[in-house]
Order: structure tokens, then C-alpha cells, then sequence
């Protein structure tokens, strides 16, 4: 739809190749996952089966087995948790896209338009069930009361986000506390896990943490900004997404916060379209970039992506640390 602003650069890393050490055993995960997800009810297995074959980045458990590496562990369990971290994940995709009526996520249709919205909460409410029972199972009560708030954190946030639906009122510090709650926690508790696993101490445990806080913010904020200038062959939905399901994200809230009235007017009555025609959109996105609301939030998210590599600096040198440090990188850079 427009050039790429020059605040931007196009991002060189390939993620497969920045998780060459851990490729055997995020295949592992793949294969739990098919596993924990197959049913003896052959309609849930069907469901379960085009869920997880549409992989996404896995960013979250490749975040669990870098961190439980990262501090020495040696087990096997971080395979388990690394996979219920993805079902935690993947249920809550399931009901957000009911929730916003999303029609494409990574470029097939959703759950909730193949099988209809009464199905997919259960598979949604199926998920979270069997995951944690397989924790309850696994033994680290800590790990359980873990997840459990982090889930309930998650649920909050996405209660938030609904609740804050086409209110341009909304502001910066509610934005922040709300992609906080539905996207950071979740980055942050998959590296606290893989810090519990390997027995971290406090300290390292508690810079882990804010790495995966920081890490998913930055992630966030680069999401809302693809779904203003993104590609849409390359994201797999459309660009304005957002705005078309009543979500104001960053760059518009930037935006409508500064002086220009006549702007605020225009994007207010653009925004108010539906369908939002190609026209309508070129006329906001021209407004962002002059008001310069893209360069914020990217600079935003650099600011979080930065804090990454400060916490990290903290940590014990090793090939996984820079991995942690070139995947901050790689989501500030994204494209899809």
C-alpha cells in the first residue's frame, strides 16, 4: 500500500536459522503437540490437526528452551512445557479470533469460520483444560500457579481490549497495560519457566523475566504497526484489521492525542467506515506517517527491544544468550 518509512529497515534474520541449536527439539514440541491434542472423538482430532499444522513462529517455546538452556539444564521436561506454553497460546488465538471475528489468521481461514463460533470456544475451553491437567500431572507446582495467573493475566488483558472497543479515548498507559496483560506476560513466563526448570537463582530469574516482559512488548507494538503498513500477502490477513474490529493501537492513539483537529475529525469519521475502501486507508496511513506516529511506535518498540539486550548483558555469556539477543532484534525487524 506504501513504502516502507525509512525508520524501518528490512529485517536480515532468518528465524529458522537464528533456531538452528534448538530445530531438533522444537520439532519434539511439534511432535507433543500433535500427541497431547489427537482425541478419541475423531471431529476434535480433525480440529486439533488443522489447528497445529498451521505453525506460526513458535517464538514462545523457542523463548522456554533458550531460557531453560541459557542457565544449564539438562532435562527433558522442557519439551512438555514448552508445548503446554503453545496450547495456552494457540487457546487464546482461537478465542480472540471469535471474539474480534477475524476471518484469516497466517493466511487460512479461522477455526471460528470453518467450523463456526460454538465449536471453536470449546475447542478454545478444551485446550486450556487438557493443558493444565497435563501440569497438574507434571508435578512443579510452581510451574502450575505459574501459568494459571499468567493465563488469568492474559483473560483480563483480552477482557480489557474488548471492553476499550472503538474507544479513541483510549490512552497510551491503558494501550501498554492492556498488550502488557494479553501478549508480554505469556513471552515472560515461558522464559521464567525455563529459568524454573534449570533452578536460576532469583536474580537471574527475575532479569529473565523482564527480558520476556520487554520482548513480547516490543512484539506487541510491531503487530499493531504491521496491521497499518504491512504486506498483506506476507502477514496473511488484511492490513487494518485492527481498525476494522474496533481495536486502537498505538500509532492511532499517538495520533489522535496530538493537535491537529482537523486530522482527528478526519480519521475519526474514516475510522467509522465499514468496509474501511482502500482510499479511506491510504488517507490514515498518510495521516500516521505526517503526524509521525509510526516512527513513535516503532521507536516504542526499539525501546523495549533495547531494554532486552540491557537485561540480558546481566546474564551468563553463551550462544543461547545471543540468540535471545538476535531474536529481539529479528521482532523489531519483522515482516509478518
Amino acid at each position: 500500500m506504501t513504502s516502507e518509512p525509512n525508520f524501518r529497515r528490512t529485517n536480515s534474520i532468518n528465524l529458522e536459522e537464528l533456531y538452528r541449536e534448538i530445530l531438533p527439539e522444537l520439532e519434539e514440541v511439534e511432535n507433543y503437540l500433535q500427541a497431547v491434542t489427537a482425541s478419541s472423538n475423531p471431529f476434535l482430532s480433525e480440529i486439533n490437526r488443522f489447528l497445529f499444522s498451521q505453525k506460526g513462529k513458535r517464538i514462545r517455546p523457542a523463548l522456554l528452551i533458550l531460557s531453560a538452556k541459557l542457565f544449564g539444564y539438562r532435562g527433558q521436561d522442557h519439551i512438555l512445557m514448552a508445548s503446554l506454553v503453545e496450547c495456552i497460546h494457540t487457546a487464546s488465538l482461537i478465542h480472540d479470533d471469535i471474539i474480534d471475528n477475524s476471518r484469516m489468521r497466517r493466511g487460512k481461514s479461522t477455526i471460528h469460520t470453518r467450523w463456526g463460533p460454538n465449536l471453536s470456544v470449546l475447542l478454545g475451553d478444551h485446550l486450556y483444560i487438557q493443558t493444565i491437567n497435563l501440569l497438574l500431572q507434571s508435578g512443579y507446582d510452581g510451574i502450575v500457579r505459574l501459568l494459571s495467573r499468567t493465563a488469568t493475566q492474559m483473560i483480563e488483558g483480552e477482557v480489557a481490549e474488548f471492553l476499550m472497543s472503538g474507544n479513541f479515548s483510549l490512552t497510551e498507559p491503558e494501550y501498554l497495560e492492556i498488550i502488557r496483560k494479553k501478549t508480554a506476560f505469556l513471552f515472560a513466563t515461558a522464559c521464567q519457566i525455563g529459568g524454573l526448570l534449570a533452578e536460576a537463582g532469583e536474580t537471574h530469574l527475575s532479569l529473565i523475566h523482564d527480558y520476556g516482559c520487554s520482548l513480547g512488548m516490543a512484539f506487541q507494538i510491531i503487530d499493531d504497526l504491521l496491521d497499518y503498513q504491512g504486506d498483506e500477502a506476507v502477514l496473511g490477513k488484511p492490513t487494518f484489521s485492527d481498525l476494522s474490529e474496533g481495536r486502537i493501537t498505538l500509532p492511532l492513539i499517538h495520533s489522535l492525542s496530538g493537535d491537529g483537529q482537523l486530522a482527528k475529525e478526519k480519521i475519526l469519521t474514516l475510522a467509522q467506515k465499514k468496509p474501511l475502501e482502500a482510499a479511506g486507508k491510504k488517507a490514515i496511513l498518510d495521516i500516521l506517517e505526517g503526524s509521525g506516529s509510526l516512527k513513535y511506535s516503532f521507536q516504542k518498540a526499539e525501546e523495549f527491544a533495547q531494554r532486552c539486550h540491557h537485561l540480558l548483558a546481566q546474564l551468563p555469556a553463551s550462544s543461547h544468550r545471543e540468540t535471545l539477543a538476535q531474536l529481539a532484534d529479528y521482532i523489531l525487524h519483522r515482516d509478518r
